[in-house]
């Protein structure tokens, strides 16, 4: 596991718990697109698919764990990073284990995120999170997050 993937899988564990009963990982990060897992025996409901609460986690924290290492890369350690609001579209039941996905928003938007963050001390940055299972998109999320210092 790469230094960065370790670092994160380790500070989800340490400071958000629930990823450790959730059997989250860090699946693969190459600095422009997240992908953490979640086991379906971990989080099965009693229709033996995987529970929306644990879907709609898996979707926030790979936006969360997207912008943490993007801040980190761009030298970002002074904030704090909350999720604001959040839309949920669960398209298909996820009867497999699966992977939720957030890539990188367009470059304008990152950059006035960052510029307006540095200036104000406060930004909201939207990120899109997909869960997918074997490939196939089951879940798509769209998440607000605010960094504040």
């Amino acid at each position: 596991m790469n230094d960065d993937r370790a670092y994160l899988e380790q500070l989800l564990h340490q400071d958000i718990p629930l990823t450790q009963a959730l059997g989250l990982g860090v699946s693969s990060w190459d600095g422009s697109e997240l992908r953490l897992s979640l086991p379906l025996a971990a989080n099965l409901n009693h229709k033996s698919s995987m529970f929306g609460g644990s879907l709609y986690c898996g979707a926030v924290l790979a936006g969360w764990g997207w912008l943490h290492l993007r801040l980190r890369e761009a030298g970002v350690t002074d904030g704090h990073i909350v999720i604001q609001q959040g839309q949920i579209d669960y398209r298909e039941p996820v009867l497999g284990d699966a992977l939720a996905v957030c890539a990188a928003p367009p470059a304008a938007q990152w950059d006035k995120f960052l510029a307006l963050y540095q200036r104000r001390g406060l930004a909201r940055l939207s990120l899109h999170s997909r869960i997918l299972v074997d490939g196939a998109e089951a879940v798509r999320f769209s998440g607000q997050y605010v960094l504040h210092r």
